[in-house]
């Protein structure tokens, strides 16, 4: 699906992508989804691919991206003027910020984890269900959105982020069944 320019393709590519993570996960043995990734960095360039260590690290920075889409937008309504990376990272610093985001979370439990990031899940898709199409998609409504809509910020935290935490299943089940075998 081309990326959502709809509050409609929003919620639906929000919710299937969602979906996709939960039935690879459910699909993997208790072993699976505990264990360390099967997999380093050498699946790519990209930070990420080094710096998420298992599920539970996956499940985390999606939660937080939530929380800071939520906050972001919850601030800018109640007039606290709020960047939505906040202080004091940026878009070309927020690479740390993902890391402190595992870091403050080594005592997390991938239970926890789950049930964080379902329970961020449904308020974000709550948050996006308040406004209109036209508030969602219409470039400079508001002024804390810069050049991008709301909706594009929305579409980052849940559907296209979504799909690269199933890339991250996806790789970690492949790896994992090719290490049993070996």
């Amino acid at each position: 699906m081309a990326r959502p320019t709809t509050k409609t393709d929003l919620t639906k590519s929000a919710n299937e992508n969602f979906e996709k993570i939960w039935q690879l996960f459910d699909a993997m043995s208790d072993d699976e989804q505990r264990a360390d990734f099967a997999f380093g960095a050498e699946m790519g360039k990209e930070a990420h691919w080094g710096r998420d260590k298992n599920l539970r690290d996956v499940f985390i920075h999606l939660y937080e991206w939530h929380q800071l889409l939520l906050n972001w937008i919850n601030s800018n309504q109640q007039g606290e003027a709020q960047p939505f990376i906040p202080l004091p990272y940026n878009w070309k610093t927020y690479g740390q910020m993902n890391i402190e985001f595992v870091a403050k979370h080594q005592g997390t439990s991938l239970n926890d984890a789950v049930k964080m990031l379902r329970e961020s899940h449904a308020e974000v898709m709550a948050a996006i269900e308040s406004f209109s199409n036209d508030e969602l998609f219409a470039k400079g409504l508001f002024p804390w959105t810069g050049a991008s809509s709301l909706g594009s910020y929305c579409v980052s935290a849940t559907a296209s982020h979504y799909l690269w935490a199933v890339k991250k299943l996806k790789a970690q089940d492949k790896a994992y069944s090719k290490a049993l075998i070996a």
